[in-house]
């Protein structure tokens, strides 16, 4: 069982191996030169510090209720 697990590792990492471009991405030379890329950027930026404010909210909302028991 531990062979087969260690031969699928494997051969994952030979696929993605060949998945890598040896040229740039033409997509990102595009946005970046228009560009669009920094307002893909902005958008990422707000969509993980509004994760993290909802995350520190609930933890502080956990630690309300962990003190008041």
């Amino acid at each position: 069982m531990r062979k087969i697990f260690v031969l699928a590792f494997l051969l994952l990492g030979f696929i993605t191996a060949f998945a890598q471009q040896s040229g740039q991405v033409e997509m990102a030379d595009t946005m970046r030169s228009s560009g669009k890329i920094y307002v893909v950027i902005a958008v990422i930026a707000i969509v993980f510090v509004g994760l993290a404010i909802y995350l520190f909210s609930i933890d502080r909302r956990l630690k309300k209720i962990e003190k008041e028991k």
